[in-house]
């Protein structure tokens, strides 16, 4: 073989988006040379997610659309799906490799030498149906593709919503070493990145060495060198006083929360097994706004949950209208085999399920507009990305708005002032301020 090209794709969430980075140091570390996904490949290694049916729909296609442009390539699926949903993978055509979490981070080591990279007539399979509690490092620290680097700090969840796969995808609640996630930290302050986000699936439950989440905050708060820090969706009932307070008083906590909410409904939520009813998740919002203003907040809510009737949808419209929401992830509900949801009877039809997912979606556009419309004549910080898109330059504000602006400069990476002229609903426009011009309250949104 006279290339060993290696492609990754990624599906689903943050903490996915972080591993993926540490597989392709992997490869390199091998000898690969990484090609963008969707070119001609020798390997494919794709990443899955198993949160909704669609996600692993869409892997199968990924390997189907990528064998039709390289028809000998060696593909390795890893990720959620491949962790739950491992005998359907093997009945697929196509697949070389099937990679468990329990060995995730190690599957370039699981490839065979370059001379042998040829297709299987059946997968080779490293799986167990448990994963290992103990705590953990990272085999190596990888170079993330983005202007944002993804620092990931925990892993799995013990929660045990019953909608949720992710426990048996993921396993239980387990930490990465504190000094390891430091190491990573100036390692990344070294490779010149500006922010970083803090990601895993449960992450407000961070323990290690009695160290717990706030205590690791105040820790990353001291490394020099970083502009930003941003967490990640977080539980609302691990959002302490004590966070908030974090977040209100550091120059590098960006003031950004992700929280999911699901329901709107209190007996929805208990039918869910989530740990919070309405009342409380209203008392937390509306402290979290009293110590940060002007803080971005986001959600995640499902439609269509087993049970889930007109009133029960109409409790979560009028709930998500009235909070604060910069935006509004809508997911519908996704049969998941194994969970405690699977099992309930009183199922939602289709287009009563796409109809609440309208009119969320609806309520999406409405409080992003709206929220963009607030920044209009305030001067903002920008952490700006690679490229152009459409003649416009893209970054985000530490409040998680994006922004545009037409400025013909190389901005990447660079935190520029720039000044909200006008909005829409999926970014705000402006202009970068001279510095001379900056008012001296610049807004750090």
């Amino acid at each position: 073989m006279g290339t060993t090209r290696a492609s990754l794709h990624t599906l689903g969430c943050r903490l996915n988006q972080a591993e993926t980075s540490i597989l392709g140091e992997g490869l390199r570390r091998k000898g690969f040379e990484l090609v963008e996904f969707g070119q001609p490949t020798d390997v494919l290694i794709l990443n899955t997610c198993s949160v909704t049916e669609d996600a692993e729909r869409t892997s199968r296609y990924l390997i189907r659309k990528t064998l039709k442009h390289s028809p000998h390539a060696f593909v390795a699926v890893t990720g959620c799906y491949a962790q739950t949903g491992m005998e359907q993978l093997k009945r697929q055509a196509g697949i070389d490799l099937i990679v468990g979490h329990q060995f995730k981070l190690d599957l370039p080591a699981y490839l065979p030498a370059v001379h042998e990279l040829r297709k299987r007539s059946t997968p080779d399979i490293h799986h167990t149906k448990t994963m290992g509690r103990g705590d953990f490092a990272l085999p190596y620290f990888a170079e993330p593709d983005s202007t944002r680097a993804l620092l990931k700090i925990q892993d799995g969840c013990s929660a045990m919503c019953s909608f949720c796969i992710i426990p048996f995808a993921r396993g239980h609640e387990r930490s990465r070493a504190f000094d390891d996630i430091l190491r990573e930290a100036e390692s990344l302050v070294a490779g010149g990145y500006r922010e970083i986000v803090l990601t895993g699936v449960n992450i407000g439950q961070y323990v290690h060495g009695g160290n717990d989440f706030c205590a690791l905050l105040r820790r990353l708060d001291q490394v020099e060198g970083f502009d930003r820090i941003r967490i990640s969706s977080i539980e609302p009932t691990t959002i302490s006083e004590e966070l908030l307070d974090l977040i209100a008083s550091s120059k590098k906590f960006c003031p950004y929360l992700h929280i999911p909410l699901q329901s709107g409904d209190d007996e929805i939520l208990q039918a869910m097994n989530r740990r919070h009813a309405i009342k409380e998740y209203r008392a937390l919002i509306d402290r979290a706004f009293t110590k940060i203003p002007d803080l971005g907040l986001g959600t995640d809510l499902m439609v269509g949950f087993p049970g889930e009737t007109d009133e029960a949808f109409q409790n979560t419209l009028a709930v998500a209208t009235d909070l604060p929401f910069s935006y509004i992830h809508v997911f519908p509900y996704s049969t998941r085999p194994g969970t405690a949801a699977a099992r309930l009877k009183q199922r939602i039809p289709s287009p009563s399920v796409k109809k609440r997912a309208d009119q969320l979606l609806e309520l999406d556009r409405a409080k992003r507009l709206a929220f963009h419309n607030k920044q209009i004549g305030k001067t903002v910080s920008v952490l700006f990305e690679a490229g152009t898109h459409s003649a416009y330059r893209f970054g985000t504000t530490p409040n998680f708005t994006r922004v545009a602006v037409t400025d013909a400069a190389e901005l990447q990476n660079q935190i520029m002032p720039v000044t909200i002229t006008a909005a829409t609903d999926r970014y705000g426009f402006g202009h970068i301020t001279l510095p001379q011009a900056i008012p001296s309250t610049m807004t750090l949104l």
